[in-house]
């Protein structure tokens, strides 16, 4: 017993020579750890490759399943966003061939519908590209002088198109140039029709940026956004060539603006349709007295 006793005096004391001195013994530890590395450093780095060594193994056992379970995550996103990209395909094709089977009816009806009606084909439309040359832009008079005349095959009433649809027609033409009638224009009376209704109108220029359309049988069924087509009436131009869009519709007036850009006109086409009537023959007389010159 009197043993037991001395070692637990003794141990106790030990311990609170370690409690007070903790600090200053791990500053020691520090500084000769520092001393050692710097005096012997292919000691420490043999250490510290050793060190890796012992350690590759258990960080790769423990890196191997969580790699798995990455590539497991990664691949059921990707099966999940297949599954949706093949819905969204299924749907598109089963639109497609919606499409397809009412364009094989259509298709098929016309043809029955020619074979009926006995229908002949008209001329195919032949076109010439032409450069604006200059312009006739007032207060009184829309249009413009380009490069192609009569030499070219240019004749009065053919229609004068841009990609996005028509702009006018050929008013006056020379030898080597002709003089074009914008639709804006306040001479421009055009047989139009809405494509939405199929009702039937005159289009008017009236030398704005806007046209007026006119002389339809009911206005309030003509809504904004309606987009205006050529009626091929009187025969000037082929049914459906696209003039302009409906933006206006209050107070009883239809303003249409047209689709064509005429601030930055540079080429044009010129297309004859193979047919001429009443715009193409009766317009250049009643407008002769305001011919204008190109500049």
């Amino acid at each position: 017993m009197a043993i037991r006793d001395d070692f637990e005096v003794v141990a106790g004391q030990v311990r609170l020579a370690l409690q007070r001195f903790a600090l200053t013994i791990l500053v020691l530890l520090a500084f000769a750890a520092m001393l050692i590395g710097k005096a012997d450093t292919v000691l420490v780095e043999n250490a510290r490759v050793l060190a890796l060594d012992l350690a590759s193994p258990a960080l790769e056992a423990i890196a191997r399943p969580v790699s798995v379970a990455n590539r497991t995550i990664a691949d059921l996103k990707e099966f999940a966003t297949l599954r949706e990209e093949n819905a969204r395909l299924r749907e598109e094709n089963a639109r497609l061939l919606a499409w397809q089977t009412a364009a094989r009816r259509l298709e098929n009806e016309n043809t029955r519908l020619r074979e009926l009606a006995q229908f002949r084909e008209g001329p195919e439309a032949s076109f010439i590209t032409a450069r604006i040359v200059g312009d006739s832009v007032s207060a009184y008079v829309r249009g413009a002088l380009i490069n192609v005349g009569r030499q070219a095959g240019v004749t009065p009433g053919q229609a004068v198109v841009t990609g996005e649809g028509l702009a006018g027609r050929i008013a006056e033409v020379g030898d080597h140039s002709a003089r074009v009638l914008f639709v804006t224009d306040v001479n421009s009376r055009l047989p139009v029709q809405v494509e939405r209704t199929r009702e039937r109108a005159i289009l008017a220029g009236d030398n704005s940026q806007l046209m007026r359309l006119t002389l339809a049988q009911t206005l309030q069924g003509v809504q904004r956004g309606d987009r205006i087509v050529t009626s091929g009436h009187g025969g000037s131009f082929p049914v459906g060539i696209p003039v302009g869009e409906v933006v206006q519709t209050e107070s009883g007036s239809v303003k249409v603006r047209p689709f064509a850009d005429f601030s930055r006109l540079e080429f044009v086409r010129v297309v004859d349709y193979g047919v001429t009537g009443l715009v193409g023959g009766g317009t250049p007389a009643a407008t002769s007295g305001a011919t204008p010159k190109g500049r």
